[in-house]
Protein backbone atom coordinates (compact mmCIF):
# COMPACT_ATOMS: atom_id res chain seq x y z
CA UNK A 1 0.00 0.00 0.00
CA UNK A 2 1.88 3.24 -0.74
CA UNK A 3 -0.59 5.58 0.71
CA UNK A 4 0.21 6.68 4.10
CA UNK A 5 -2.64 6.72 6.74
CA UNK A 6 -3.87 8.07 9.67
CA UNK A 7 -5.15 5.55 11.94
CA UNK A 8 -7.09 5.24 14.74
CA UNK A 9 -6.45 2.52 16.61
CA UNK A 10 -9.09 1.08 18.77
CA UNK A 11 -8.48 -1.43 22.00
CA UNK A 12 -9.71 -2.57 25.49
CA UNK A 13 -10.06 0.73 27.75
CA UNK A 14 -9.02 -1.66 31.32
CA UNK A 15 -6.36 -3.18 29.85
CA UNK A 16 -3.30 -1.64 29.19
CA UNK A 17 -1.19 -2.57 26.10
CA UNK A 18 2.30 -3.13 27.05
CA UNK A 19 4.21 -6.03 28.94
CA UNK A 20 3.61 -8.56 30.24
CA UNK A 21 0.42 -8.57 29.03
CA UNK A 22 -3.20 -9.00 30.41
CA UNK A 23 -4.07 -11.47 27.02
CA UNK A 24 -3.28 -12.36 23.67
CA UNK A 25 -5.97 -9.31 22.27
CA UNK A 26 -3.83 -7.06 24.07
CA UNK A 27 -0.34 -8.72 22.73
CA UNK A 28 -1.56 -8.42 19.14
CA UNK A 29 -2.88 -5.37 19.62
CA UNK A 30 1.22 -4.05 20.05
CA UNK A 31 2.21 -6.06 17.44
CA UNK A 32 -0.15 -4.87 15.16
CA UNK A 33 0.07 -1.21 16.05
CA UNK A 34 4.19 -1.48 15.64
CA UNK A 35 3.95 -3.26 12.34
CA UNK A 36 2.00 -0.47 10.85
CA UNK A 37 3.63 2.11 12.08
CA UNK A 38 6.99 0.72 10.67
CA UNK A 39 4.96 0.64 7.66
CA UNK A 40 5.28 4.33 7.40
CA UNK A 41 1.44 5.02 8.52
CA UNK A 42 1.03 6.93 12.09
CA UNK A 43 -1.21 5.16 14.27
CA UNK A 44 -2.99 6.20 17.23
CA UNK A 45 -3.73 3.84 19.68
CA UNK A 46 -6.57 4.19 22.08
CA UNK A 47 -5.98 1.75 24.98
CA UNK A 48 -5.90 2.08 28.87
CA UNK A 49 -3.38 4.04 30.87
CA UNK A 50 0.24 2.43 30.84
CA UNK A 51 0.37 1.34 27.69
CA UNK A 52 3.58 1.33 25.74
CA UNK A 53 3.78 4.37 23.25
CA UNK A 54 5.77 2.04 20.77
CA UNK A 55 7.89 3.56 17.89
CA UNK A 56 5.37 6.21 15.87
CA UNK A 57 2.43 5.37 17.87
CA UNK A 58 0.57 8.35 20.42
CA UNK A 59 -1.87 7.13 22.90
CA UNK A 60 -5.20 8.26 22.98
CA UNK A 61 -6.66 9.65 26.46
CA UNK A 62 -9.71 10.18 27.96
CA UNK A 63 -11.10 12.17 30.91
CA UNK A 64 -11.63 9.92 33.64
CA UNK A 65 -15.46 9.84 34.60
CA UNK A 66 -15.79 11.58 38.35
CA UNK A 67 -19.58 11.16 38.90
CA UNK A 68 -21.46 13.27 41.62
CA UNK A 69 -22.55 11.71 45.14
CA UNK A 70 -26.30 12.50 43.89
CA UNK A 71 -25.41 10.23 40.44
CA UNK A 72 -23.97 7.55 42.58
CA UNK A 73 -26.56 6.76 44.95
CA UNK A 74 -29.24 6.79 42.15
CA UNK A 75 -31.18 3.70 42.00
CA UNK A 76 -30.15 3.20 38.22
CA UNK A 77 -25.98 3.33 39.71
CA UNK A 78 -24.44 0.25 37.82
CA UNK A 79 -20.67 -1.34 38.77
CA UNK A 80 -18.61 1.77 38.44
CA UNK A 81 -16.10 -0.14 36.14
CA UNK A 82 -18.24 -1.32 33.44
CA UNK A 83 -19.52 2.51 33.95
CA UNK A 84 -15.89 3.86 33.70
CA UNK A 85 -15.23 1.76 30.25
CA UNK A 86 -19.13 3.11 29.00
CA UNK A 87 -17.76 6.58 29.50
CA UNK A 88 -14.31 5.77 27.87
CA UNK A 89 -15.85 4.54 24.50
CA UNK A 90 -18.23 7.35 24.82
CA UNK A 91 -15.84 9.95 25.14
CA UNK A 92 -13.59 8.64 22.30
CA UNK A 93 -16.20 8.33 19.62
CA UNK A 94 -17.92 11.79 20.04
CA UNK A 95 -14.84 12.91 19.43
CA UNK A 96 -13.95 11.06 16.82
CA UNK A 97 -16.79 12.57 15.55
CA UNK A 98 -16.13 16.09 16.48
CA UNK A 99 -12.65 17.42 17.21
CA UNK A 100 -11.02 14.04 15.86
CA UNK A 101 -12.71 14.42 12.81
CA UNK A 102 -10.25 15.15 10.38
CA UNK A 103 -7.14 13.77 12.14
CA UNK A 104 -7.55 10.14 10.84
CA UNK A 105 -8.42 8.69 7.49
CA UNK A 106 -9.65 5.26 9.03
CA UNK A 107 -10.68 3.96 12.58
CA UNK A 108 -9.66 -0.10 13.59
CA UNK A 109 -11.77 -1.30 16.12
CA UNK A 110 -10.12 -3.88 18.44
CA UNK A 111 -12.49 -3.71 21.37
CA UNK A 112 -15.02 -6.09 22.38
CA UNK A 113 -17.41 -3.31 23.22
CA UNK A 114 -20.22 -2.60 21.65
CA UNK A 115 -20.25 1.43 21.58
CA UNK A 116 -17.81 1.87 18.62
CA UNK A 117 -20.14 -0.35 16.49
CA UNK A 118 -23.56 1.07 17.19
CA UNK A 119 -22.02 5.16 16.68
CA UNK A 120 -20.13 4.42 13.92
CA UNK A 121 -22.44 5.98 11.33
CA UNK A 122 -21.27 9.23 13.50
CA UNK A 123 -18.03 9.43 12.36
CA UNK A 124 -16.71 10.70 9.30
CA UNK A 125 -14.13 8.04 8.99
CA UNK A 126 -14.64 4.33 7.83
CA UNK A 127 -14.47 2.06 10.74
CA UNK A 128 -12.94 -1.59 10.30
CA UNK A 129 -13.80 -4.12 13.19
CA UNK A 130 -11.48 -6.92 13.81
CA UNK A 131 -13.85 -9.93 15.46
CA UNK A 132 -11.65 -11.46 18.26
CA UNK A 133 -14.84 -13.25 20.14
CA UNK A 134 -17.68 -15.22 19.58
CA UNK A 135 -21.09 -13.16 19.42
CA UNK A 136 -21.50 -11.38 22.93
CA UNK A 137 -24.69 -10.05 24.00
CA UNK A 138 -23.98 -5.96 23.83
CA UNK A 139 -21.88 -6.54 20.44
CA UNK A 140 -24.52 -8.72 18.22
CA UNK A 141 -27.18 -5.78 19.31
CA UNK A 142 -25.35 -3.23 18.42
CA UNK A 143 -24.09 -4.94 14.73
CA UNK A 144 -28.08 -5.98 14.47
CA UNK A 145 -28.64 -2.07 15.06
CA UNK A 146 -26.10 -0.84 12.92
CA UNK A 147 -27.58 -2.80 10.55
CA UNK A 148 -24.52 -1.92 7.69
CA UNK A 149 -23.81 1.32 9.09
CA UNK A 150 -20.99 -0.04 11.38
CA UNK A 151 -18.58 -0.25 8.84
CA UNK A 152 -16.86 -3.33 7.67
CA UNK A 153 -16.07 -6.73 10.27
CA UNK A 154 -13.62 -8.96 9.67
CA UNK A 155 -13.07 -11.98 12.44
CA UNK A 156 -9.68 -13.81 13.49
CA UNK A 157 -10.88 -17.28 12.08
CA UNK A 158 -13.41 -19.29 10.07
CA UNK A 159 -15.02 -20.74 13.46
CA UNK A 160 -15.14 -16.83 15.16
CA UNK A 161 -16.80 -16.47 11.52
CA UNK A 162 -18.90 -18.83 11.48
CA UNK A 163 -20.52 -17.64 14.95
CA UNK A 164 -21.48 -14.21 13.60
CA UNK A 165 -22.78 -15.71 10.08
CA UNK A 166 -26.47 -14.71 11.37
CA UNK A 167 -25.13 -10.69 10.96
CA UNK A 168 -24.32 -11.33 7.19
CA UNK A 169 -21.13 -12.88 5.54
CA UNK A 170 -18.02 -11.84 7.41
CA UNK A 171 -14.57 -12.49 5.77
CA UNK A 172 -11.79 -14.27 7.94
CA UNK A 173 -8.55 -12.73 8.35
CA UNK A 174 -5.95 -14.61 10.45
CA UNK A 175 -4.26 -13.27 13.07
CA UNK A 176 -0.55 -12.57 12.61
CA UNK A 177 2.57 -12.28 15.41
CA UNK A 178 6.13 -11.07 14.62
CA UNK A 179 7.86 -14.34 13.70
CA UNK A 180 11.10 -12.38 14.52
CA UNK A 181 10.30 -12.00 18.28
CA UNK A 182 9.52 -15.20 18.68
CA UNK A 183 13.33 -17.19 17.65
CA UNK A 184 13.38 -20.84 16.79
CA UNK A 185 14.39 -22.29 20.11
CA UNK A 186 16.43 -25.84 20.36
CA UNK A 187 14.09 -27.87 22.13
CA UNK A 188 14.36 -29.52 25.48
CA UNK A 189 12.99 -32.15 27.48
CA UNK A 190 9.55 -30.25 29.50
CA UNK A 191 6.82 -29.17 27.60
CA UNK A 192 5.16 -26.18 27.99
CA UNK A 193 1.76 -24.70 28.48
CA UNK A 194 0.97 -20.70 28.48
CA UNK A 195 -2.08 -18.45 28.99
CA UNK A 196 -4.02 -16.89 31.43
CA UNK A 197 -4.81 -19.00 34.64
CA UNK A 198 -8.39 -18.99 34.16
CA UNK A 199 -10.47 -22.29 34.33
CA UNK A 200 -11.73 -21.80 30.08
CA UNK A 201 -8.05 -22.28 29.65
CA UNK A 202 -7.63 -25.25 32.10
CA UNK A 203 -4.63 -25.78 32.64
CA UNK A 204 -4.98 -27.81 35.42
CA UNK A 205 -5.75 -30.67 32.64
CA UNK A 206 -2.60 -30.09 31.16
CA UNK A 207 -0.83 -30.99 34.28
CA UNK A 208 -2.84 -34.40 34.16
CA UNK A 209 -1.70 -34.62 30.61
CA UNK A 210 2.15 -33.94 31.18
CA UNK A 211 1.89 -36.41 34.03
CA UNK A 212 0.06 -39.19 32.02
CA UNK A 213 2.92 -38.62 29.47
CA UNK A 214 5.91 -38.70 31.93
CA UNK A 215 7.20 -35.10 31.11
CA UNK A 216 7.74 -32.20 33.29
CA UNK A 217 5.45 -29.16 32.53
CA UNK A 218 6.13 -25.47 32.78
CA UNK A 219 3.20 -23.73 33.27
CA UNK A 220 3.59 -19.85 32.27
CA UNK A 221 0.62 -16.80 32.55
CA UNK A 222 -0.53 -14.40 34.98
CA UNK A 223 -2.97 -15.60 37.93
CA UNK A 224 -6.18 -13.98 36.44
CA UNK A 225 -8.14 -15.47 38.82
CA UNK A 226 -7.26 -16.42 41.98
CA UNK A 227 -9.68 -18.81 43.37
CA UNK A 228 -9.50 -20.73 40.73
CA UNK A 229 -5.65 -21.23 40.72
CA UNK A 230 -5.79 -21.74 44.20
CA UNK A 231 -8.27 -24.46 43.88
CA UNK A 232 -7.27 -26.36 40.92
CA UNK A 233 -3.60 -25.53 40.15
CA UNK A 234 -1.64 -24.66 43.20
CA UNK A 235 -2.39 -28.02 44.56
CA UNK A 236 -0.78 -29.65 41.30
CA UNK A 237 2.14 -27.99 41.41
CA UNK A 238 5.49 -30.18 42.23
CA UNK A 239 9.07 -30.70 41.67
CA UNK A 240 7.55 -31.77 38.25
CA UNK A 241 5.17 -28.88 37.17
CA UNK A 242 6.02 -25.45 37.96
CA UNK A 243 4.82 -22.15 37.46
CA UNK A 244 7.04 -19.40 36.43
CA UNK A 245 4.84 -16.22 36.70
CA UNK A 246 3.53 -14.06 34.04
CA UNK A 247 6.58 -13.24 32.18
CA UNK A 248 7.59 -10.64 29.62
CA UNK A 249 8.23 -11.36 25.95
CA UNK A 250 11.38 -12.27 25.89
CA UNK A 251 11.41 -14.51 28.69
CA UNK A 252 8.52 -16.44 27.87
CA UNK A 253 10.27 -17.30 23.55
CA UNK A 254 12.81 -18.68 25.95
CA UNK A 255 10.66 -20.74 27.40
CA UNK A 256 8.58 -21.87 24.62
CA UNK A 257 11.74 -22.61 22.60
CA UNK A 258 13.72 -24.60 24.87
CA UNK A 259 10.45 -26.79 25.10
CA UNK A 260 9.56 -30.40 23.77
CA UNK A 261 5.90 -29.57 22.67
CA UNK A 262 3.24 -26.75 24.11
CA UNK A 263 -0.17 -28.24 25.86
CA UNK A 264 -3.08 -26.14 24.48
CA UNK A 265 -5.96 -26.93 26.58
CA UNK A 266 -8.99 -24.43 26.25
CA UNK A 267 -12.14 -25.41 28.23
CA UNK A 268 -13.81 -23.19 25.58
CA UNK A 269 -14.28 -22.64 21.99
CA UNK A 270 -10.87 -20.67 21.46
CA UNK A 271 -11.65 -17.68 18.61
CA UNK A 272 -8.06 -18.04 17.50
CA UNK A 273 -5.04 -19.32 19.15
CA UNK A 274 -2.42 -16.47 19.07
CA UNK A 275 -0.45 -19.18 21.89
CA UNK A 276 -0.44 -22.07 19.04
CA UNK A 277 1.07 -19.34 16.37
CA UNK A 278 4.07 -18.08 19.50
CA UNK A 279 4.73 -21.81 19.90
CA UNK A 280 5.13 -22.71 16.26
CA UNK A 281 7.65 -19.38 15.21
CA UNK A 282 9.82 -21.03 18.51
CA UNK A 283 9.64 -24.71 16.32
CA UNK A 284 8.21 -26.15 18.80
CA UNK A 285 5.31 -28.32 18.22
CA UNK A 286 1.69 -28.25 19.85
CA UNK A 287 -0.81 -30.87 20.70
CA UNK A 288 -4.00 -29.35 21.53
CA UNK A 289 -7.87 -30.20 21.99
CA UNK A 290 -10.19 -29.57 18.87
CA UNK A 291 -11.89 -26.06 20.06
CA UNK A 292 -12.58 -23.21 18.18
CA UNK A 293 -10.27 -21.78 15.54
CA UNK A 294 -7.20 -23.79 16.89
CA UNK A 295 -7.56 -26.30 14.26
CA UNK A 296 -6.66 -23.43 11.73
CA UNK A 297 -3.74 -22.70 12.99
CA UNK A 298 -2.37 -26.42 13.24
CA UNK A 299 -1.64 -29.07 10.62
CA UNK A 300 0.09 -32.20 10.63
CA UNK A 301 3.68 -30.96 10.11
CA UNK A 302 3.66 -29.13 12.89
CA UNK A 303 1.20 -30.62 15.81
CA UNK A 304 -1.95 -33.04 16.57
CA UNK A 305 -5.41 -32.12 17.39
CA UNK A 306 -6.85 -34.45 20.31
CA UNK A 307 -10.66 -34.65 21.55
CA UNK A 308 -11.57 -31.70 23.80
CA UNK A 309 -11.11 -32.72 27.89
CA UNK A 310 -9.57 -36.10 26.60
CA UNK A 311 -6.28 -35.57 28.59
CA UNK A 312 -5.33 -39.56 27.93
CA UNK A 313 -5.70 -38.99 24.15
CA UNK A 314 -3.25 -35.55 24.84
CA UNK A 315 -0.49 -37.48 26.99
CA UNK A 316 -0.50 -40.19 24.25
CA UNK A 317 0.14 -37.58 21.25
CA UNK A 318 2.86 -36.04 23.10
CA UNK A 319 5.58 -39.19 22.00
CA UNK A 320 4.23 -38.28 18.61
CA UNK A 321 4.60 -34.59 18.40
CA UNK A 322 7.66 -34.02 20.25
CA UNK A 323 9.51 -36.24 17.39
CA UNK A 324 8.29 -33.95 14.72
CA UNK A 325 10.51 -31.82 12.52
CA UNK A 326 11.01 -27.79 14.67
CA UNK A 327 12.27 -26.09 11.46
CA UNK A 328 8.62 -27.49 9.78
CA UNK A 329 7.12 -25.89 12.53
CA UNK A 330 8.73 -22.92 12.05
CA UNK A 331 8.07 -22.56 8.64
CA UNK A 332 4.22 -22.86 9.20
CA UNK A 333 4.00 -20.24 11.74
CA UNK A 334 6.42 -17.98 8.73
CA UNK A 335 3.65 -18.77 6.10
CA UNK A 336 0.18 -18.74 7.72
CA UNK A 337 0.28 -16.58 11.24
CA UNK A 338 3.06 -13.77 10.13
CA UNK A 339 2.58 -10.49 10.90
CA UNK A 340 3.18 -9.58 7.30
CA UNK A 341 0.39 -11.52 6.23
CA UNK A 342 -1.82 -9.94 8.31
CA UNK A 343 -1.07 -6.53 7.88
CA UNK A 344 -1.04 -6.89 4.14
CA UNK A 345 -4.24 -7.87 4.03
CA UNK A 346 -5.64 -4.93 6.75
CA UNK A 347 -3.92 -2.40 4.35
CA UNK A 348 -6.13 -3.88 1.39
CA UNK A 349 -9.35 -3.73 3.79
CA UNK A 350 -8.18 -0.32 4.53
CA UNK A 351 -8.08 0.72 0.35
CA UNK A 352 -11.62 -1.08 -0.10
CA UNK A 353 -13.02 0.91 2.62
CA UNK A 354 -11.32 4.55 1.78
CA UNK A 355 -12.19 3.43 -1.89
CA UNK A 356 -15.85 3.15 -1.16
CA UNK A 357 -15.81 5.97 0.38
CA UNK A 358 -14.43 8.83 -2.20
Amino acid sequence: MSRRLRIAMIASSRFPVSEPFAGGLEAHLWAASRELARRGHRVSLFAAPGSDAAVGVDTLQVDPLELTVAATQDASMVEMGWLQEHHAYLDLMVRLAGPLASSFDVVHNHSLHHLPVAMARTIPMPMLTTLHTPPTPWLESAIRVARGAGGRFVAVSAHTAASWQHTGQVPVLLNGIDVSRWPQGPGGTRLVWSGRMVAEKAPHLAIQAARLAGLPLDLAGPVSDPAYFDECVRPLLGDDVRHLGHLDHAQLAAVVGRSAATLVTPDWDEPYGLVVAESLACGTPVVAFARGGVGEVLDASCGRLVPAGDVQAMAAAVADVTALDRDAARRRAETACSIDRMTDLYEDAYADMLELAA
